[in-house]
């Protein structure tokens, strides 16, 4: 109970949400609700039905990242038990899902252009008081949430969240956003809101030691998970952190689109996902590899892959400042992160704003309009950034796509040219409905949902990219083929596939032109001097 021990370098911390992985729609209340009905229930209702086409599905590569629960063995009856409990528990939240549909079918039906205020009386009584009712211009009515009360209403409960510890040793896992996570022997569930500071005790363990009674009390931990807790726990200290400390800046490559920028006086990390420390044939850097202080953190956009929950409630206590792209529509599918970080104990949110400028020791962070990638649905929540460190300027556009060559011409005007770029080439994307389908409240042709993408650019857009910053460095990222990432992306390309055919060209195109280009993979390291 006194020994002094260290968080082992790979304890998985999943975040979940009643059994559900956490990603950014499940936190919200009214996200939350939609999805519990449209994805959740959907999923598991469909596995107890026909359990063996999910077994069939999960092993179909065609099928990869689809509504299919993953389990070797056959759980029938605990999805039964989950299926129970969520429509016993969560009654409050499909009441609340029912009331936003029947919001959304009474606008469309009742608001004509004329006044909206005979219509607030017939708001659902679920939302009343968390809705405004609006048109647009060409008065196409539609309402916004008022987020901050429904945090602080009985639709957002704590008492869902909480963290499912277990040992990886591979980068093989299920993919994660259709299998809800049920305990396995070994695991640890710990059943603490995201906002506990005992969790930030625990992981600052992978760094400094802690007496087992120590992290006990502060996880105020049942006698009966001390056993499972005290596996993943070693006496073993993790190899010592070499913070950069030249007159320059250096640039590290954690994967995806995860980069640490640092200097000697300032440490940035962009869109956190990081893999765990294990053997693997694959080099990367991991945890360890992180200084022991973020300035700041950059969060691109609100899609699970740049801002993931698993990664930053492990790096919280290192965090100064999160940084988040500024929310305006407050509609339903644009969640603003900002309040959303806050809840889960997040204290120092900055949302920045297009064209806005930070700063701190030497270094600009500027936003920048971020366009495409959401299926052209309105979402403000996205920012590619432009930082200047010293006489060095880095372009990290994450997975913006190039709609418009005419906003770039634009940009360079403002902010000159650009020693490299990061630029993200899943040129193919899924369709709409595979993020958003939980929260549309009329069926969308088929046809329209695959032609509207997730997809960031394509050659012609990217080299446009290139071309009109007059960058000396060309980097494709954010493209989802660490094996780490499986469990999140699902994303499997051969030669054959667009995103590389297309990024094998700009490659090319690059370095004809005497230009450094590289699609990054796993890890990589660059000394700016």
């Amino acid at each position: 109970m006194s020994e002094k021990l260290y968080l082992r370098p790979n304890v998985v911390a999943e975040p979940l949400i009643d059994h559900w992985y956490a990603w950014s729609h499940l936190i919200p209340p009214a996200t939350a609700a939609m999805n519990i009905v449209g994805r959740h229930l959907k999923i598991m209702e469909s596995y107890v039905k026909a359990p063996q086409v999910h077994a069939a599905a999960v092993k179909n590569p065609a099928m990869l990242g689809g509504p299919f629960i993953d389990y070797r063995e056959p759980r029938v009856a605990q999805i039964q038990d989950l299926i129970k409990t969520t429509k016993t528990k969560r009654s409050h939240l499909l009441e609340l899902a029912a009331a936003i549909q029947q919001l959304d079918d009474m606008l469309r039906q009742e608001a004509k252009g004329y006044s909206l205020e005979p219509l607030y009386s017939r708001i659902p009584e679920r939302l009343r008081g968390l809705v405004e009712l609006v048109y647009d211009l060409n008065s196409q009515p539609s309402f916004r949430l008022i987020e901050s009360l429904l945090y602080r209403s009985s639709y957002y409960e704590e008492s869902a969240q909480s963290l499912m510890l277990s040992m990886i040793h591979q980068d093989d896992r299920p993919f994660v956003l259709s299998t809800p996570r049920l305990a396995e022997n070994g695991d640890v569930h710990l059943r603490r809101p995201f906002r506990h500071p005992g969790l930030d005790e625990l992981f600052k363990m992978k760094r400094t030691p802690q007496a087992f009674a120590y992290i006990k009390e502060a996880l105020e931990l049942e006698d009966e998970l001390d056993e499972g807790l005290a596996k993943l726990l070693t006496a073993e200290p993790p190899p010592s952190y070499e913070p950069y400390q030249g007159q320059g800046v250096r640039w590290r490559y954690f994967g995806h689109a995860c980069i640490l920028v640092e200097t000697a006086d300032v440490r940035i990390l962009l869109d956190p996902v990081l893999s765990y420390t294990y053997e693997s044939d694959v080099s990367r850097y991991s945890y360890q590899d992180l200084p022991e202080r973020i300035d700041f953190a950059l969060i691109t956009h609100n899609h699970q892959d740049h801002i993931l929950f698993e990664t930053i409630l492990q790096l919280r206590h290192k965090i100064g400042t999160i940084v988040v792209p500024r929310n305006g529509s407050a509609e339903l599918q644009d969640p603003s992160l900002k309040l959303l970080l806050r809840q889960i104990g997040f204290p120092n949110v900055y949302e920045l704003d297009e064209m806005e400028t930070l700063g701190l020791a030497g270094v600009e962070i500027t936003g920048l309009p971020f366009l495409g990638e959401h299926a052209d649905l309105d979402i403000r929540t996205k920012l590619a950034y432009h930082c200047r460190v010293g006489r060095h300027t880095l372009l990290f556009a994450a997975d913006s796509c190039n709609v418009d060559p005419r906003l770039y011409e634009r940009l360079h005007e403002l902010i000159g040219d650009i020693d490299a770029a990061f630029i993200g080439m899943e040129c193919d994307g899924a369709p709409l409905s595979w993020v958003y389908g939980p929260l549309l409240t009329r069926p969308l042709d088929r046809k329209m949902d695959q032609s509207r993408r997730l997809a960031g650019s394509n050659y012609e857009r990217a080299v446009d990219i290139v071309n009109r910053f007059n960058c000396r460095n060309a980097y494709v990222y954010a493209m989802g083929q660490e094996p780490w990432l499986n469990y999140i992306m699902s994303v499997k390309y051969t030669e054959h596939s667009n995103p590389i055919i297309a990024s094998n060209k700009l490659i090319a195109d690059c370095r004809a032109r005497g230009l450094e280009a590289e699609r990054l993979f796993g890890e990589k390291e660059i000394l700016l001097n």
